[in-house]
């Protein structure tokens, strides 16, 4: 990715203090399928998470492993500075791809706080630990990575490079865009009042439209600035698939339960995305409306 912009001031580093504390995440928090990784491949990668509808039930942290963790050399092969430098202008860049959608809408976009953190820490919705992958916290409008487990993770699921990365940062950026238009509350309040399939369904058209508003915040940012190189789109593609409930589900299991689906199939997630970097248009993006996705 070409990111020659400005650097977001809207990053807030906890990386190296003590996080966490209290138990597990008390109100929801919306995952990027990031988290629901972990649960899903418990046994091949790096350790346990547990989500719930449309968002993570964390564990309490370990006080000792928070203590014991060192700073993150980095995301992706990148050093730790220059991988605090390319999330911050990732940011940088939906935050000018947002504020002029909300311009052309008659609304203020409210910039949400990208918090990076080592292992461990606190939020609007409890306590959290890295292993609950990216999410985003409705309660404070932060979202909240650790830049060494997400490198790790993209790794094992074979979906490195910046634009991976970049994917992971601008769908949850995509989950703080539904809660400033109110997306989230009218989805939670629908959640509470029918069955667990059906709000699982539910989730998944949350989950997918939050891809859609990706590929969008690329399109937007491409035609722009030109902040895509070769093999960018492609890089975000795999990403896209790699996260599906059924290849998931697949790899830790062996067998797909879509009945339980929470994020979409890699079928879905890759087709939403796409859709919202061809079309960059909010209007293309409504996972909501009746009928199949």
């Amino acid at each position: 990715m070409r990111l020659d912009g400005p650097d977001s001031k809207n990053v807030e580093d906890r990386r190296g203090q003590r996080g966490g504390g209290g138990g597990g995440m008390g109100r929801v928090a919306v995952g990027g399928g990031f988290g629901a990784i972990v649960l899903l491949l418990l046994s091949i990668l790096l350790g346990v998470d547990v989500t719930g509808l449309g968002g993570v039930q964390a564990p309490a942290p370990s006080p000792s492993a928070t203590e014991q963790r060192q700073l993150p050399p980095g995301q992706a092969g990148l050093q730790e500075d220059e991988a605090r430098r390319f999330i911050s202008r990732v940011l940088a860049e939906t935050e000018q791809v947002w504020n002029e959608a909300f311009q052309s809408l008659g609304r203020r976009y409210e910039e949400p706080v990208l918090v990076l953190y080592s292992g461990a820490t606190r939020s609007g919705c409890g306590a959290a630990q890295a292993q609950v992958g990216p999410f985003y916290c409705p309660a404070d409008k932060r979202v909240y990575i650790d830049l060494d487990f997400m490198g790790r993770l993209l790794r094992q699921l074979n979906a490195p490079g910046d634009f991976a990365a970049a994917y992971i940062v601008a769908h949850e950026v995509g989950h703080h865009v539904q809660n400033e238009l109110g997306v989230l509350e009218k989805v939670e309040g629908l959640k509470r009042r029918t069955d667990q399939r059906t709000a699982n369904e539910l989730q998944v058209r949350v989950e997918l439209q939050a891809d859609c508003l990706a590929g969008l915040w690329a399109k937007r940012a491409h035609d722009a600035r030109r902040i895509l190189e070769a093999g960018d789109v492609e890089e975000g593609f795999r990403a896209a698939a790699a996260v599906g409930d059924d290849t998931l589900q697949r790899r830790s299991q062996g067998y797909v339960q879509p009945e339980t689906f929470t994020h979409g199939s890699s079928e879905q997630r890759l087709r939403w995305f796409r859709r919202g970097l061809e079309t960059g248009q909010l209007s293309a993006c409504d996972t909501f409306q009746p009928g199949p996705l």
